[in-house]
C-alpha cells in the first residue's frame, strides 16, 4: 500500500514538472511571437523612418524641419493640440463625473454618444463639418454674412480635432470614478465641504493618474490626426497644413528626404508620448 502511494506521489510530481515545463515553453513561445510581431510591424518601420530621414546628412534633415512651411505646420499642430486637449480634458472630467456619480435618464444614451468618434470614420466626421460650415452647407450663408470662415481655416481644423479626440479623457476616467463610488464625496459634503473643495481635495487626487493618462492619449491623437483634418483643411501651404498633411504633400512631390524628416518628428513625439504613458501607468499601479 505504501509503495503504491509512493508511486502515485512520484507520478503526480512528474506530471506537475512536465506541465510546468510545457507551460514555460508556451509562455516563451508566445512572448517570442509577440516580440517578432512588434519588431516587424513597429520597430522596423520606425527605424526605416529615421534611417531615411538621416540618409542625406544632418544638414538636410535640419533644413527640412526649419523651412517656413514645415515650421508653419509644426506651429499649427501645436496650436491645435493646445486648444483641443484642454477643452476635451474639461469635458472629460465633467462628463465622467456626471455619469459615474449620478443616476439620470438617458445615461446609456450619453455614453453611446460619447463613443461615436470611435465608431465613425474621421473622414466622415470631416465631411459632416463641411456640410455644416462649408460655403454650401447648412450654416454657410450665415457664416459668409458675418465673414466668418471655419472650413479651410484654423477653426475647422480645431473643431475636427476636438471631435475625434473627445472620448479619450472621459473613457479613461469613467471606470475609475465608477469603481470609487460616491462615499468619500458624500462624507466630505457632510463635514461641510463645498463642491469645489470636494472636487480638488477628494475627487481630483483619486483620478489624477487616470486623468494624465487620458490627456496623453488625447494629445497624441490630436497631433497625429489626418483624416478629419485633411477634409476640412483645404491643404493650404503655410496656413492650414498640420504635420501629417505636410508629410503627405512632401511625399506626393517625391521629396522623400524632407517627408521622412518631418515624419520622424511625429515618430519622435509618439515615442515621447509612449514613455510618458509608461511612466503614468507605473505611477498609477504603484499608487
Amino acid at each position: 500500500m505504501i509503495g503504491k502511494e509512493t508511486t502515485i506521489i512520484h507520478f503526480n510530481v512528474s506530471s506537475a514538472k512536465k506541465a510546468s515545463r510545457h507551460g514555460a515553453i508556451k509562455k516563451w513561445l508566445l512572448i517570442a511571437i509577440a516580440l517578432a510581431f512588434l519588431g516587424l510591424f513597429i520597430v522596423v518601420p520606425l527605424l526605416a523612418v529615421f534611417s531615411e530621414a538621416l540618409s542625406k546628412g544632418m544638414e538636410l534633415y535640419v533644413a527640412a524641419l526649419t523651412e517656413p512651411e514645415a515650421l508653419s505646420a509644426i506651429k499649427l499642430t501645436l496650436l491645435t493640440a493646445a486648444i483641443a486637449v484642454p477643452i476635451n480634458t474639461i469635458f472629460g472630467v465633467i462628463a465622467a463625473w456626471g455619469i459615474a456619480k449620478f443616476d439620470f435618464k438617458g445615461k446609456n444614451i450619453l455614453i453611446t454618444l460619447i463613443d461615436i468618434p470611435f465608431a465613425v470614420s474621421p473622414v466622415i466626421a470631416g465631411l459632416v463639418f463641411v456640410l455644416l460650415f462649408g460655403s454650401q452647407g447648412v450654416l454657410g450663408a450665415f457664416l459668409e454674412a458675418y465673414n466668418l470662415k471655419i472650413i479651410f481655416a484654423v477653426p475647422g481644423i480645431v473643431l475636427a480635432t476636438i471631435f475625434v479626440t473627445f472620448p479619450f479623457v472621459v473613457r479613461e476616467l469613467l471606470p475609475i470614478m465608477q469603481d470609487q463610488g460616491t462615499e468619500e464625496e458624500q462624507a466630505a459634503i457632510t463635514l461641510g465641504a463645498n463642491g469645489w473643495q470636494t472636487f480638488f481635495r477628494i475627487t481630483l487626487p483619486n483620478i489624477k493618474w487616470g486623468l494624465l493618462y487620458g490627456v496623453i492619449l488625447c494629445n497624441a491623437r490630436a497631433m497625429g490626426e489626418f483624416g478629419a483634418v485633411s477634409v476640412v483643411s483645404g491643404h493650404i501651404r503655410g496656413l492650414t497644413n498640420t504635420i501629417p498633411l505636410h508629410v503627405e504633400i512632401l511625399y506626393n512631390e517625391y521629396n522623400f528626404t524632407a517627408a521622412f524628416a518631418v515624419a520622424s518628428l511625429l515618430a519622435l513625439l509618439a515615442l515621447i508620448t509612449l514613455v510618458l504613458k509608461s511612466i503614468v501607468e507605473y505611477k498609477s499601479q504603484k499608487h
